[in-house]
């Protein structure tokens, strides 16, 4: 797809071609090609249009009903904000009174749109030229964001941003340049120092604007968080999509802290004043406990388990592991929760014993802080996924007090 193409997709003919396509099935493809063509439609603009109702099918999950009214390329898509994310930064950005913000690499422009949204005028910029095409199209219900072809680095923020009002939005690129895969996608780089822009010049931009935010990998390095700003990990149903570090007027809590969302809940933050420094942990088996909980992902990556056994009054199993256990009947919004059942050392001929004993035939293993191979394991312990003809169990895999331990478990 090529710029002239987005842009005849996004015209009023091309929103009506697209209006009229029937829901997304690879089975029909090549009938609804043939009808289109017939019906006079150019064939790259033919193509163009299912490739964008394929999109669009697969942007439901992060779009909802909205993902019908946007434009996509692959990339973009896989590296767009989710929508629900996209708000909760548009929102510290509208709280903060801003009149204009510049989103520098803004991709598909879902961040942008959302700014839009709340009556925050854009300036968006990125690198690709049918990015930024597909991007200012997204953005054509507010006439006065724009997206266009530009570089992070030659964006001109005017005088005095603190005082006029002017905030910086930043979504370094994190893929890197070069042959695509089958798929149509570059790969992914995790490291801070290969994103682009530079994080060097992240932090210029932070020191001219005060209001600046930027969207980083949730590997972020908790030593690299600059003095005053707030880094915080977002999750979503338990996967962790972004560490945001926020400078000045968007800092909310200072340090680092963790946002947990879903859709059939309420997010939930956690903050460094909430947790205990360090989280205690286990000294043996015997501080296993009655229930288990599996801390969310987000919370673990912002060191925050202190939160979690604070709350409790348990022990995490072993530095790093993400599960605390305690004896306390307590529920948090930010973990799962979970009965212990049995606790043993953890080999293979201990754990198939136990599994034999019992007449289990079923299992699910859940695993962190150990190695090893799920397919492997359930061949030497003899056993599937369905119970069949015995009973069902969770196993977790995990550290106890520096040793390998078995947690027969069930959902509480």
């Amino acid at each position: 797809m090529d710029v002239s193409t987005v842009r005849a997709l996004a015209a009023p003919d091309g929103q009506e071609l697209l209006r009229s396509l029937p829901p997304y099935d690879d089975a029909d493809v090549l009938a609804v090609q043939e009808r289109l063509r017939r019906a006079g439609h150019p064939a790259e603009l033919t193509a163009a249009a299912l490739t964008q109702q394929r999109l669009r099918s697969r942007a439901t999950a992060k779009f909802g009903e909205f993902a019908f009214d946007m434009l996509f390329t692959p990339d973009g898509l896989e590296q767009a904000t989710r929508l629900e994310v996209a708000v909760a930064h548009a929102h510290r950005f509208s709280r903060a009174s801003l009149a204009q913000v510049h989103d520098l690499g803004c991709g598909i422009g879902a961040d942008a749109v959302t700014l839009s949204s709340l009556g925050v005028t854009v300036r968006a910029v990125d690198t690709d030229p049918v990015t930024a095409a597909v991007a200012d199209a997204n953005l054509r219900p507010w006439p006065d964001s724009r997206a266009r072809v530009g570089r992070a680095e030659d964006a001109d923020f005017g005088p005095d941003p603190g005082r006029n009002r002017v905030g910086a939005w930043l979504d370094p690129a994190r893929r890197t340049r070069g042959v695509a895969d089958i798929t149509g996608r570059t790969r992914r780089t995790f490291r801070l120092e290969e994103i682009s822009p530079s994080w060097e010049f992240v932090q210029q931009v932070a020191a001219a604007v005060p209001a600046t935010g930027v969207k980083l990998s949730p590997g972020f390095d908790h030593a690299a968080i600059p003095a005053g700003t707030e880094a915080q990990w977002t999750s979503w149903t338990g996967d962790v999509v972004e560490c945001a570090i926020w400078w000045g007027p968007l800092v909310v809590n200072r340090g680092r802290t963790a946002r947990v969302m879903g859709p059939d809940a309420s997010p939930v933050l956690v903050t460094e004043s909430m947790a205990d420094d360090v989280p205690p942990v286990a000294a043996s088996m015997a501080d296993v406990g009655t229930w288990l909980h599996d801390v969310d992902k987000a919370v673990i990556r912002a060191g925050l388990v202190g939160a979690v056994t604070r709350s409790t009054e348990g022990v995490e199993s072993d530095e790093g592991t993400g599960y605390v256990l305690t004896s306390r009947d307590v529920s948090l919004p930010h973990t799962r929760r979970y009965a212990v059942r049995e606790a043993m050392p953890f080999t293979v001929k201990i754990l198939r014993g136990w599994l034999r004993t019992h007449g289990v035939t079923g299992l699910t293993i859940k695993k962190r802080g150990i190695r090893l191979d799920d397919e492997q394991l359930r061949r030497d312990l003899q056993i599937g996924t369905k119970a069949g003809d015995g009973d069902q169990a969770t196993v977790v895999l995990t550290r106890v007090a520096g040793s390998p331990a078995a947690l027969i478990v069930s959902p509480a």
